[in-house]
């Protein structure tokens, strides 16, 4: 039996590539819009562009959800986003008119439920998070140059005489915007700066937190002090004492650098820090005049423990509860404004004011619903450290959240920088609720 010869040896294909996947075009840059909008120079103390345009991202939201015929959140998430409608609701009814109560119901549901909920779902991955991060310290680093600026040139708002109180493009109509944009934009660096994003982005973010710190110190701002220093020491303890140690050091060589090199600005500052801890001892008029309103806010609630005198109730109500020691309105003036007296409206206290327009019943419903998204944020970032990371993500959200807790007890929602509170809200959502399963099971 004769064998036959052997053939060639069949060919083998090589492997075939595939292509890698294009990553699409992000849906979260119309929140970026939003963000950016709001560094356009302010027409007044109001809703602006980036409140409008809010709106549409709210809308964009609902179309990529009808588009994708699926259920987009579980049934926790939903609840703990729609707690305050409930308060709301109820607080909306018994408001002194129809028009009143309409207007407050879709505020509130705006910063508070809608733009919230719309940005956590626009959030693909911790990518899409950090963009929407850097944007607030894009948005901080611009307000921030220009609030400098009007220090140096005397352009800004009025401070004990002088026009150079720091408030960025927002005026002196909205004294607090610049301070707000400043501090959460120092929030999200700090975040940056201490998670686990790659090398070179926590060196800038480091810069950047650091050179925002100037700016924030010339708003001449307690509240937001307060509250970003309580926020800042909290991402530090929670990233590790070793960094913590390092971190604490470096911004207290900063402080003494930047407070040593202002010349007249140090004596100011000085004064206005320490004026802090006076607050009971020798009050000046602004701090006369929010004790005045936060026993009117009081008061009002005594009389309507559970519903409150109903939404857009405060102004009001607010006479018939306010002591003699309240002033007519708080003093106005800057650079190319003439002098302006500006009614008080709220009680500059958030807590408060739900606590007297809604009651126990919207104080409930808000703050259990924020309540809620930090205690499952910090539990998010507990399973990260269990895995030997400490998220960038979650420092953040905690973060935001955290500085927003803190200077409600200072402050309330009012004027175009508010959307920046639901915007915030967004992200933390996103962390509690979404993404921190994801990101501790090792997502991007």
């Amino acid at each position: 039996m004769t064998l036959a010869p052997p053939g060639p040896a069949p060919r083998t294909l090589p492997p075939r590539r595939t292509a890698p996947a294009r990553r699409t075009l992000s849906p979260v840059w119309p929140v970026v819009a939003v963000i950016a909008l709001l560094g356009l120079p302010s027409a007044g103390g109001g809703a602006g562009p980036a409140d409008a345009l809010s709106a549409l991202v709210v809308g964009f939201c609902a179309v990529r959800l009808l588009r994708a015929r699926r259920r987009p959140l579980s049934r926790t998430a939903a609840a703990v986003l729609a707690l305050p409608v409930v308060g709301l609701a109820v607080a909306a009814a018994g408001a002194s008119s129809a028009g009143a109560g309409l207007t407050g119901l879709g505020r509130y549901l705006q910063i508070f439920v809608l733009v919230p909920a719309a940005v956590a779902l626009l959030i693909r991955d911790r990518a899409d998070f950090r963009l929407l991060a850097w944007a607030f310290v894009a948005l901080a680093g611009w307000e921030g140059a220009v609030g400098v600026h009007q220090y140096v040139t005397g352009t800004g708002a009025s401070y004990q005489g002088q026009l150079i109180r720091a408030v960025g493009t927002f005026g002196a109509q909205d004294v607090m915007g610049m301070a707000t944009v400043v501090s959460l934009g120092l929030v999200c660096a700090t975040g940056l700066a201490l998670g686990d994003a790659p090398a070179r982005q926590r060196a800038l973010a480091t810069g950047c937190a650091l050179a925002l710190a100037l700016p924030l110190a010339l708003s001449f701002s307690r509240g937001a002090w307060i509250a970003t220093a309580v926020t800042c020491a909290l991402q530090l303890a929670l990233a590790g004492p070793r960094r913590a140690l390092k971190v604490g050091a470096a911004l207290l060589a900063a402080g003494v650098v930047l407070v040593g090199g202002l010349g007249v600005g140090s004596a100011m500052l000085q004064e206005r820090i320490s004026s802090i801890g006076q607050v009971t001892d020798a009050p000046d008029q602004s701090v006369t005049d929010r004790y005045a309103m936060w026993a009117a806010a009081t008061a009002m609630w005594r009389e309507h423990p559970v519903t409150g005198v109903g939404l857009k109730g405060f102004p009001e109500h607010r006479d018939a509860h306010a002591s003699l020691a309240l002033s007519s309105g708080s003093d106005t003036e800057s650079a190319g404004e003439a002098f302006r007296r500006q009614p008080l409206l709220s009680p500059h206290n958030m807590y408060l004011l739900i606590l007297s327009e809604q009651g126990l019943l919207g104080l409930l419903a808000l703050a259990g619903s924020w309540l809620a998204l930090l205690t499952c944020a910090v539990a998010g970032l507990a399973r990260g450290r269990r895995d030997g990371r400490s998220p960038d993500c979650a420092l953040i959200a905690i973060g935001l959240l955290t500085w927003q807790l803190t200077d409600f007890c200072y402050a309330d929602i009012g004027g175009p920088a508010t959307v920046l509170t639901a915007v915030c809200l967004g992200l933390a959502a996103w962390w509690a609720l979404l993404g921190a399963p994801r990101a501790a099971g090792g997502g991007r």
